[in-house]
């Protein structure tokens, strides 16, 4: 939802497609309407969770809760794919984005990129270090994973910048992704294909929170390739944008116009 929020305020075309269960479900689908962001809703008997956000003012520290979800049927499930198969016009780009619901079918995220294989759509995801270990054989086009779950997904120890470039590779030698963006918080980011690396420097900006920044670099990322960035510009927009977010308070998202000015600046 975050992603499609960021689209679509970048000026782009994005529709969030999600399930929705009880008054929490009900909130969320208001709220984005009001924003103006385009829904696809598939309901659930479960009740949508919820996650907030404390932030201590004397310490500056922030604090994320995160409440469990709930469980989807079977039959949900099976909605869930079947909505996303009748969507039409077929999208150029299907993003997975955030933890998988509990108990969801081992194979979900190969259905997904089945699907995407089927109607030509490039498959991204940003999911959870446990969701990961579903994410073989789904033909996902790019992978944005952070240092802690590229560890997870490799089973290595990963050690100084070499280290990083060997893993993100051998993910690709598997044929996991042909595209790996590892986040790095304040280093940037690296990008890693079949046949080449490439590192970016973070865009320092004052911090007033950090939720949402991986969603608005994702959301970006994703806008460019849709708009035919070369890849390595596509990375850098989405920089822009997740530097963006860093300088919106609470859990606001990436604002259009400080993420066209921190691209420009590092043109």
């Amino acid at each position: 939802m975050n992603v499609a929020r960021v689209v679509t305020r970048l000026g782009g075309d994005a529709l969030a497609v999600f399930p929705v269960g009880g008054p929490s479900g009900e909130m969320l689908s208001d709220l984005l309407t009001k924003e103006q962001i385009s829904c696809s809703t598939i309901p659930i008997s479960g009740v949508t969770r919820q996650s907030f956000t404390v932030d201590e003012r004397k310490s500056g520290a922030q604090y994320r809760f995160v409440l469990p979800g709930p469980q989807l049927s079977t039959a949900e499930q099976t909605q869930c794919l079947d909505q996303l198969a009748a969507l039409n016009p077929v999208p150029a780009i299907l993003v997975v984005s955030g933890s998988l619901p509990p108990a969801i079918a081992p194979d979900f995220l190969k259905q997904l990129g089945q699907l995407c294989a089927r109607t030509g759509a490039r498959l991204i995801i940003d999911t959870s270090a446990e969701a990961l270990k579903q994410a073989t054989d789904c033909g996902i086009y790019m992978l944005k994973p952070n240092l802690r779950e590229l560890e997870a997904l490799t089973g290595l120890h990963i050690h100084g910048e070499a280290g990083e470039v060997k893993a993100a590779r051998l993910l690709i030698t598997q044929g996991l992704a042909e595209v790996i963006v590892l986040s790095l918080g304040a280093r940037g980011a690296l990008l890693v294909t079949g046949d080449s690396e490439e590192r970016f420097a973070a865009i320092d900006v004052p911090i007033q929170s950090a939720v949402g920044a991986g969603d608005s670099m994702v959301a970006a990322m994703v806008l460019g390739l849709t708009r035919d960035l070369p890849l390595r510009e596509a990375v850098r927009f989405g920089l822009a944008a997740g530097a963006a977010a860093l300088i919106t308070p609470g859990t606001e998202l990436a604002r259009r116009e400080d993420v066209e000015r921190l691209y420009v600046i590092e043109t």
